[in-house]
């Protein structure tokens, strides 16, 4: 068994409000629990306007596919013209 996690710090440059913030956050949680069946969380900056942290968690039979899963969640995100990626770290254990 092999655990893969993803922690994203985003910045959402158009927030400006919490309200903006948690709509931004919830619609990206949604579509990445969606399209890879991965556990996501808001994991920091939750009384921040314009930042947010994501924990994405995978459990893999092995550690190319946990890897691959991940990368295609950076991808996702890192495609979403409403976020910056200030910072990404990745772990798979």
């Amino acid at each position: 068994m092999v655990v893969g996690t993803l922690r994203l710090d985003l910045r959402i440059g158009g927030s400006a409000s919490l309200k903006e913030r948690r709509r931004v956050v919830k619609s990206l949680k949604d579509r990445i629990r969606a399209r890879f069946n991965v556990s996501v969380a808001d994991v920091g900056g939750q009384n921040l306007w314009q930042s947010a942290s994501l924990g994405i968690a995978v459990v893999a039979g092995d550690r190319a596919f946990a890897d691959e899963v991940l990368s295609k969640v950076f991808n996702l995100v890192s495609s979403d013209a409403r976020v910056d990626i200030v910072a990404r770290e990745m772990r798979i254990d």
